[in-house]
């Protein structure tokens, strides 16, 4: 692999780019390891693709049958890390809203009383969840309620 690094006064933040005709295990940790901030997440869209996303790309992210499934605002897409890992990554826009579920904050439409105490929370891509009971404290603090 080769590496270039350019040191100049022009620069007022250092950024990073990777030229590569595929995402491989190696090209994932450097994002992994360069990616702060509003870093990106990789996401496998199908067996052959791999998409970059960043936060604001992702309306909630659940895991269903052991699998990580992130929602954008028209596809889903399978992620390799797991819950906890993308909650950290993701950073404060996200909250864990059941054990497997985290939604982005910006993208609320609607919430609704649900059952057995819970709540409904709609986002804008139409996606929906249930808030759980052990969540719903720091919900409702975020709420102001």
């Amino acid at each position: 692999m080769k590496v270039s690094v350019d040191v100049s006064a022009k620069y007022k933040e250092p950024f990073a780019v990777i030229h590569t005709d595929r995402v491989t295990q190696e090209i994932q940790q450097m994002i992994d390891i360069l990616g702060a901030g509003d870093s990106p997440v990789t996401a496998l869209y199908n067996e052959e693709d791999m998409v970059i996303l960043k936060p604001k790309d992702i309306y909630m992210v659940r895991v269903e049958n052991t699998e990580t499934i992130l929602y954008g605002e028209k596809r889903k897409y399978r992620s390799r890390k797991r819950l906890y890992e993308l909650a950290s990554q993701l950073g404060k826009g996200f909250m864990q809203i059941s054990k497997s579920t985290l939604v982005n904050l910006s993208y609320l439409d609607s919430i609704e009383p649900g059952f057995s105490g819970t709540m409904l929370l709609k986002l804008k891509n139409g996606s929906k969840d249930y808030v759980s009971r052990t969540y719903l404290p720091a919900f409702k603090k975020y709420l102001g309620l």
